[in-house]
Formats: C-alpha cells, sequence, structure tokens
C-alpha cells in the first residue's frame, strides 16, 4: 500500500477510539470555548510524536532487521488485539461518547491549554500508538516514503481533532447513538486485521 495512505489508515484507526481527550475536544466544541487552541494543540502534539516515531523510532530500526522485525511482529499481535476488542464492542454494542453538555464558566486560555496538554501527555497510551506502533509501521519505507507516510499520519490526525472540535454540534447526535459506535468500531477493527496482517506478513520471514 502507498504509504500515505498507510500512515492515514493506521492513524486515523487509532485516534478514533473512544477516551478522555477525544471527550474534552467533543465538549470544548459544544461549549464552543477555545476550540481552535485545543484542536491546534491536540494535533501539533500528534505531529510531533508521530514525527518522532516516524524518523526516530523508524530511523533506529531501520539499522537492526531483527529489531524491526520484534517491532513488528508486537504491533501485528496488538493490533489483533485491538481488532479484536472492537469486533466484540461492535458485536455486543455499549460503546457511546458521553459529554456533559452543561455550559461552565468560561475558564481562561492557560487553564485550557494546561488541560488539554495533560490529558494529551499523561497518557501513557498515547506514546504506545504514535512512537512505537505508527513509528514501526514507518519502518520499511524508504526516506521518500517515510515522508508521505508522516504526511498521511498528520493529515489523519487533523481531519480527525478538527471534525469533532469544530463539528461537534453536528457529531453529538450521532456520537450519542449506540449504533454508530457499533459501525465505527466494525470499520476500525476491519482496518486493524488489516494493518496486523501487513505487520505480522513483514515480521514472520525475517523471524522464521
Amino acid at each position: 500500500m502507498h504509504p500515505f495512505f498507510t500512515g492515514l489508515m493506521i492513524t486515523g484507526s487509532l485516534i478514533a477510539a473512544i477516551g478522555t481527550q477525544n471527550a474534552f475536544v467533543l465538549k470544548q466544541g459544544l461549549i464552543k470555548q477555545h476550540v481552535g487552541l485545543v484542536v491546534l494543540l491536540c494535533w501539533l502534539c500528534d505531529v510531533v510524536l508521530i514525527t518522532l516515531g516516524v524518523f526516530g523510532t523508524a530511523a533506529l530500526l531501520s539499522d537492526s532487521p531483527t529489531a524491526s522485525a520484534l517491532l513488528a511482529l508486537a504491533g501485528g499481535l496488538f493490533l489483533l488485539t485491538y481488532g479484536a476488542i472492537n469486533t466484540k464492542r461492535a458485536w455486543q454494542g455499549g460503546g457511546h461518547l458521553a459529554v456533559n453538555t452543561d455550559k461552565p464558566a468560561t475558564v481562561s486560555t492557560l487553564k485550557t491549554a494546561t488541560t488539554t496538554l495533560a490529558l494529551t501527555l499523561l497518557n501513557p497510551h498515547v506514546y504506545i500508538d504514535t512512537v512505537v506502533l505508527i513509528g514501526g509501521a514507518a519502518s520499511p519505507f524508504n526516506p521518500a516514503g517515510k515522508i508521505l507516510f508522516l504526511i498521511g499520519s498528520v493529515t489523519a490526525s487533523a481531519l480527525w481533532f478538527a471534525s469533532i472540535g469544530f463539528g461537534a454540534r453536528l457529531l453529538q447526535p450521532l456520537f450519542r447513538r449506540e449504533r454508530v459506535w457499533q459501525v465505527l468500531d466494525g470499520l476500525i477493527a476491519a482496518m486493524m486485521f488489516y494493518l496486523a496482517w501487513g505487520l505480522l506478513k513483514q515480521a514472520l520471514p525475517l523471524l522464521f
């Protein structure tokens, strides 16, 4: 697959998971407070971390085929597990994004920025997703391919955060419906299995 679309797909799949960061961005969009700042900070954090993964983790792995294969294997197994969880959630339901829409008192720009950065950078899962998984997935590509992969990844991030931030009032009714999350979980699971297959196909011949 073209590196741009690989980056777009894997980042889009990982970033769409229900979580406190997404809930916070959606809430800011609903109450119309510092939406642009929140969206920009979330995206810039992704840009920095994904760049570190693509040109840091991937560069280190490029000198060690065995290490690259092991990380690809670990990433593939992780994505298989993640895909299975999403498949179960898509089948059973129960997923939703609950957001308190009561408009609170206006919060300062500094406090909003601090909260955004804390929800983003103090979550260990973000480093697994961006630096390890996304960075590891970029390792097979040459330098030009890594740039295209990075562009695809940060594009997916920008589209997601802009959509749930600026489109919050339009998207909120959808996010409150369990069926919508079942469809989204099913699509995420399908992408996870596809990406896992690609990573495992890359890793197994190098290890066995």
